[in-house]
């Protein structure tokens, strides 16, 4: 390629921050819940890359082909792939991408295509734009994007960005990115700010792992989390871990009276089906993670920003570990607790509508 920005680029990061400030100085975007993908295109080569500077091209052959009609012959472009469903964002029809079978990607394509979602641009033709501030880069993707690309709605007012913040999640957004107005795109740094749901569950401690730094039994490495259906199942949920090594060690201490080779929720003839487990095989693990079952007497409350899979959920990421809740019963842990956003149509997301609808 003969671009003035060539991959591998490192694309520019955030950092979390609590709450949406009472500035000026900040460009707001909705921030996309998918994967991040930068864009580069020199005549008919067309070159996908992950955040982690991967190619993804043979994963999205129907965003190559969209891109290869839409884009001008030489650009270098940042966002995200998406993948939307029943109005929706919908991570799970996302990951299902990265497949091995070739044939198993173009049935996908068809039946779920993923969109690629602009809100940044590197260079136009001979003329690179990472050192140009946020704001001209902003003028210069809409220019370029008109009706045909697909590019995040954006603002400068707080107010707009907090609304987004609360209406733009029932559409299965993540929150909202703020970049500084008159900074420059400064690949691998965390320049950006980003402002992310944050909620806390409940849980019944029904497992453990052991730490991989130590022997069997001496230090806790995460916690398995469970949640009670309207059945009475528990499904395996996520994890909470990042303990500090001393909590790790006590924690091996305060569990080891729970650990059972008993009856266990999630084993043996307990299991029932559609129950989630902890541990299977899928396409990131090809290898069953060992875990330790406790008998689920131990409740804790933990902080999640957002849930997957449908019905029954899951957390998206580790959980982060709060307290412990002596004063409530493992029984009373289930998924009516955890808070479903309102539902708001994608297509108005892209126009930066604001209208709820029902």
């Amino acid at each position: 390629m003969s671009l003035p920005v060539t991959p591998p680029v490192k694309p520019m990061l955030a950092k979390a921050v609590a709450t949406i400030p009472d500035s000026g100085e900040l460009l707001f975007e909705p921030k996309w819940d998918g994967f991040r993908c930068l864009v580069f295109r020199d005549g008919d080569e067309l070159t996908l890359q992950s955040r982690s500077l991967k190619p993804l091209n043979r994963y999205f052959p129907e965003v190559l082909a969209e891109l290869a009609e839409t884009l001008p012959e030489r650009v270098a472009l940042d966002g995200e792939l998406v993948v939307g469903l029943s109005g929706r964002l919908d991570f799970d029809a996302l990951t299902e991408r990265i497949h091995p079978a070739a044939s198993r990607i173009a049935l996908l394509a068809e039946q779920t295509p993923a969109t690629f979602v602009a809100f940044d641009v590197l260079a136009i033709g001979d003329r690179p734009l990472l050192d140009e501030p946020t704001r001209v880069r902003r003028a210069a993707l809409t220019d370029l994007a008109g009706d045909r690309l697909q590019h995040t709605p954006a603002t400068t007012d707080p107010g707009t960005a907090r609304h987004w913040f609360e209406l733009f999640e029932g559409a299965g957004l993540d929150g909202v990115i703020g970049k500084p107005l008159d900074e420059p795109y400064v690949p691998g740094k965390r320049s950006m700010f980003k402002y992310k749901h944050s909620r806390t569950a409940d849980c019944v401690v029904a497992g453990l792992r052991w730490h991989v730094d130590g022997a069997q039994g001496e230090a806790v490495g995460s916690l398995l989390l469970g949640l009670y259906d309207g059945d009475g199942v528990l499904h395996h949920v996520g994890v909470v871990g990042a303990f500090p090594v001393r909590r790790r060690r006590e924690l091996a201490t305060e569990l080891a009276p729970l650990i059972t080779e008993g009856a266990h929720p999630w084993l043996g003839e307990a299991v029932v089906e559609g129950q989630r487990l902890p541990g299977g095989v899928n396409r990131w693990r090809p290898n069953e993670q060992p875990w330790v079952p406790l008998r689920p007497e131990r409740v804790v409350e933990v902080g999640y920003e957002h849930t997957e899979g449908g019905h029954p959920a899951r957390f998206r990421h580790t959980a982060q570990f709060a307290r412990w809740r002596p004063d409530r019963e493992p029984a009373s842990c289930g998924y009516a607790q955890l808070e479903e956003p309102a539902r708001y149509d994608l297509d108005a997301v892209f126009r930066g509508a604001v209208k709820r609808t029902r």
